[in-house]
């Protein structure tokens, strides 16, 4: 059997199989901000509200005057997004807040209902405000669909990352946002920080994984095949040149379908000129493979349930909003920190691992 199964061509949001429902590649060249963490450009040209155009190279999305997607709810499954570049500010109706980002992951479980809302703020004045994240929807299994909302932070410093050399020095980077990842050299392997108690990537025979590869240029790496006989793995080559999986080439912008039963070798193009590597998004997993229904934010098993999530939240509102603006963000001072429903805080500076001691933030 041929180790990659499918190729297809990535747009903004890629295809996925089963326990995922979809990812999103969000690549915003923001310019200077704000005393208002706001663009510091027209906004005249654009649809705000529902600004997706890439005018400029960036996007507003549903925000009306700071970038990203002001309160909205959700049902029935999970969000994980990996913040790579910039910042985000979440808030929702646990009453809990967050700023997040270069390299953090947030994995929110929205269980029986939620509200959060996911702003872009300009924190930077004199310079630009580039922003890359991803966002992942993990599905749930009909048992979990109506657990307790929960979200728990996977901070930059705190994920593994595996660096392996090959015979010429050049490197890959394996970034591990989810599950585990053996080591080539035959020393343990490593685990990455644990997701929330209710997620299908919770229970060991789910075998799922999150991730992240850069290579350099000519660089090569043995991804291990997958435990489970019936796991689905994607790879998707989001920047960068080409990448060669056990002998067949794809170009950077390709998602590819594998035989995760298969042990794959992995080599970066290096062709004249070719300086930029190339840098891979994994999504792995077993299937939950139970029916699939889904309108908007809500994720479910059937269309009466579907109907149930629509009825509930304009009777119940999921809680509520308790913030006095549908797009919250945190102030231009704070750093990253996570104030959790349950009071609990972390709080780092913006680009330190160490705690800071700034004051509560904003809401």
């Amino acid at each position: 059997m041929a180790s990659i199964l499918q190729t297809f061509q990535l747009g903004t949001q890629w295809p996925t199989l089963d326990p995922f429902l979809f990812c999103a590649h969000h690549l915003d060249d923001y310019p200077n901000g704000t005393v208002a963490l706001e663009p510091d450009a027209s906004l005249d040209s654009r649809n705000i509200g529902q600004d997706f155009d890439g005018i400029d190279g960036w996007n507003m999305y549903h925000g009306k005057n700071v970038p990203g997607f002001p309160q909205h709810p959700h049902r029935g499954f999970e969000t994980i997004t990996y913040v790579r570049t910039g910042v985000c500010d979440h808030s929702d109706s646990m009453g809990a807040t967050a700023r997040f980002g270069r390299g953090d992951t947030q994995w929110m479980t929205a269980g029986k209902g939620i509200v959060h809302c996911e702003m872009f703020p300009m924190l930077n004045r004199d310079r630009p405000n580039p922003l890359e994240l991803f966002q992942i929807w993990l599905n749930l299994p009909a048992v979990d669909k109506m657990v307790d909302p929960y979200f728990t932070m996977l901070w930059s410093h705190d994920t593994p990352t595996v660096v392996e050399a090959g015979p010429d020095g050049q490197l890959v980077d394996v970034t591990v946002i989810a599950g585990s990842l053996a080591c080539r050299t035959g020393a343990a392997g490593i685990t990455a920080q644990a997701p929330p108690p209710n997620s299908w990537a919770a229970r060991a025979e789910a075998d799922l994984a999150i991730w992240h590869l850069r290579f350099d240029p000519g660089a090569s790496w043995t991804m291990p095949a997958a435990t489970g006989t019936d796991t689905n793995r994607v790879l998707y080559a989001f920047t960068g040149s080409t990448i060669t999986i056990n002998g067949e080439t794809i170009e950077a912008g390709t998602g590819a379908v594998v035989n995760a039963s298969d042990a794959l070798e992995l080599v970066a193009g290096s062709g004249d000129g070719d300086v930029s590597g190339i840098e891979v998004m994994v999504l792995q997993g077993r299937p939950i493979g139970e029916p699939v229904a889904r309108y908007g934010p809500f994720v479910m098993n059937t269309d009466e349930e579907i109907r149930q999530a629509f009825s509930d939240y304009q009777r119940t509102e999921f809680g509520g909003w308790p913030w006095p603006s549908n797009d919250p963000t945190h102030g231009s001072e704070e750093g990253r920190f996570a104030h959790h429903a349950d009071g609990q805080m972390e709080r780092f500076d913006l680009g330190s691992t160490t705690p800071a001691s700034a004051p509560t933030p904003a809401s």
